[in-house]
């Protein structure tokens, strides 16, 4: 796990101090050692930078930016290839030889021999930029599931790179012009869903995708490698429910199994739900005693600790349980501006960034449980929305064009409650059960987000406009949970857990992510995962092999943090202090009177969602920390 940063430059402003000024902005992501390299090629610069976290081969032989032998092909990666040692095996018996144990060096090989399509064999979570010297290109590529970012940005005098927003703004003539499009999509989930960022020229590489570019023509091409729509579209498996809980089982044990190889201690996060119990128990299975970590509230609504360490006992691990006190988030909400480079809203994010740094003192790599959700259908979302939207596919489309009539309404302007009429509307003028699905989760209409921001903005195409991309014969289920996969999913809780991990330097893996089990899951029929209105029933049944059912009976919490009862005592300060109408003075993008109205109903108790009150803060909490 490490962060790059880079740029190639036409125009001689790209230099050896703009470089390091620009790679050790990501020393967090790598305080193990640091790479620069500035390369002529052709008729432009090219700058590499590298901070490492050294995780595989921890000798000097890992060192990044890393060449091959002839000193023609260079490559940087940030995350891990778990299945290089069997690669590398094969890349022997076709003539390589190797100087390392590294698993970047397997990529420069590999590349060497096979190009680009050397990607398709990557078990593993990573971004890689691979320079082709003699071809004179230059390469980015980004794993099937997004678990790694990074970041681009195009203009006149070249291309900017970097595992996060803060290097490329170290770039010379960098544009943070804020994007209003993409400001309105975040206001609408929370986040800025790749391709897009917060600022006008600037772009995220997608998920299963490479850029491939030509540095002579400057020609660029993106290119989809893998897409989980693909595994959708299959027709589903006709197999026993016996034999698909077998293979399910064997696929989990691989995956987690490569999450564990590491050079470095490793550990697990624990919160005694499903997802996190069925990787604790797999890994104490094949590997016996394992560190497990767990965030506790003293607020009940909140608190998971106690069950957590009821898994740990039953499973034997040495379990570490941390508080997350109002002092700790008074410490951390200040820094997520700056651990996150944009604005985002998953309060999350505040216990997620503590139990990283609690798990830091004891281990350098840390299994997350993410994604159990989105592959076995484990919200009550689920259920709820494909009940919904299957109704909706039923309702005449003459009732559908009546609606369109009532878009003449006046809404009432108070976005401090949720129009609910607005939103149906809004559901029953949408094209297919994507779009749909993204009006019923938002927490900003359209409407609403035009009267917060005083302004109508661009539609930006997102997944949630591809329906044509999945076919008819997918079920309304499996609908929703590929396209939770492909939003929610990458940028909101893969977004989060790398931030937070990397801020305390430490690599956090994602062992439900293995792109041979989302495939496998993907297929499965759905009552294989939603069964009799309730969601993981396969995976419920493997847990309950290691671990008593009624231990893992309760109703499902989220990983929330009671950020709404604290903004009103210890936090109240930070509040005023980030929304007044001095700040929303400084801004142009935000209606003032529409936020202060946010904030005094919130303060009076009449604000119903604290949801939207926390996007703006978070917003503008970013806004402030970005301007100075």
């Amino acid at each position: 796990m490490c962060g790059f940063t880079g740029f190639i430059d036409y125009s001689g402003i790209g230099n050896q101090d703009v470089l390091r000024k620009m790679t050790d902005t990501l020393f967090h992501r790598g305080p193990d050692d640091a790479g620069y390299e500035l390369l002529s090629v052709g008729n432009c610069n090219i700058g590499l930078g590298f901070r490492r976290l050294s995780i595989i081969d921890l000798s000097p032989l890992g060192h990044q930016p890393m060449f091959s032998s002839s000193r023609e092909i260079v490559v940087m990666m940030n995350g891990e290839i778990y299945n290089y040692k069997e690669i590398k095996s094969e890349l022997i018996s076709q003539g390589a030889s190797f100087r390392s144990g590294s698993d970047t060096e397997v990529v420069v090989e590999g590349f060497r021999l096979h190009g680009i399509d050397i990607i398709n064999k990557f078990i593993g979570m990573f971004v890689i930029t691979i320079l082709d010297i003699k071809k004179q290109e230059l390469y980015f590529v980004r794993d099937r599931a997004g678990v790694k970012p990074l970041f681009y940005s195009v203009n006149p005098n070249g291309f900017v790179f970097g595992s996060e927003l803060k290097a490329l703004r170290q770039f010379p003539g960098f544009n943070t012009e804020i994007d209003n499009d993409a400001l309105a999509l975040y206001f609408a989930n929370g986040n800025i869903p790749a391709p897009y960022s917060i600022f006008k020229d600037c772009k995220k590489v997608e998920p299963g995708t490479y850029i491939k570019i030509n540095l002579s023509s400057r020609q660029f091409n993106i290119t989809k490698y893998w897409d989980v729509f693909d595994a959708y579209n299959k027709a589903d498996y006709t197999i026993s429910y016996e034999e698909a809980l077998y293979e399910t089982e064997k696929l989990m044990e691989s995956a987690f199994a490569y999450r564990m190889v590491a050079d470095v201690p490793v550990g697990v996060f624990l919160s005694g739900g499903y997802d996190s119990t069925a990787v604790a128990a797999l890994l104490t299975k094949s590997y016996g005693k394992i560190n497990t970590y767990t965030i506790g509230f003293e607020e009940n609504k909140y608190d998971e600790s106690t069950y957590a360490k009821i898994v740990a006992d039953h499973l034997g691990t040495n379990h570490y349980n941390y508080n997350c006190t109002i002092n700790d988030a008074k410490a951390i909400i200040p820094e997520l501006a700056d651990i996150y480079d944009e604005p985002f809203g998953d309060s999350s994010a505040i216990p997620t960034t503590l139990v990283s740094r609690v798990a830091r003192q004891h281990v350098t790599v840390a299994l997350s449980a993410d994604a159990g959700d989105e592959l076995f259908a484990g919200y009550p979302r689920h259920r709820k929305a494909s009940d919904y939207l299957r109704k909706l596919q039923s309702v005449p489309q003459i009732l559908k064009n009546i609606s369109l009539l009532a878009k003449a309404i006046d809404f009432n302007k108070n976005i401090s409650k949720a129009n609910r009429l607005n939103k149906l509307l809004d559901i029953a003028n949408t094209k297919g059960p994507l779009a749909a699905f993204n009006v019923i989760n938002r927490t900003f209409t359209a409407n609403e987000i035009a009267l917060l921001m005083g302004a109508n903005t661009k539609h930006l195409h997102t997944v949630f406009d591809d329906d044509n991309k999945l076919s008819s014969s997918v079920s309304i289920l499996n609908k929703v949970l590929a396209v939770e996969y492909k939003s929610y999913l990458v940028d909101d809780i893969l977004q989060k857990v790398d931030r937070a991990t990397m801020s305390a330097s430490l690599e956090g893996r994602e062992p439900f992510l293995d792109h041979r089990l989302v495939e496998y899951v993907a297929k499965l029929p759905d009552n294989y995962k939603l069964h009799n209105g309730v969601g993981k029933r396969i995976l419920k049944d493997i847990v309950h092999k290691y671990v008593p059912k009624e231990m893992m009976d309760r109703p499902k919490m989220g990983f929330g943090v009671p950020v709404v009862q604290w903004m009103k005592t210890d936090l109240r300060d930070l509040l005023e202090e980030t929304i007044n109408e001095t700040v929303l003075k400084n801004q142009n993008h935000l209606d003032s009177k529409m936020v202060m109205k946010l904030k005094n109903d919130y303060l009076s108790g009449e604000l119903k969602d604290f949801e939207r009150l926390w996007f703006v803060f978070t917003y503008l909490q970013w806004f402030n920390k970005s301007s100075q």
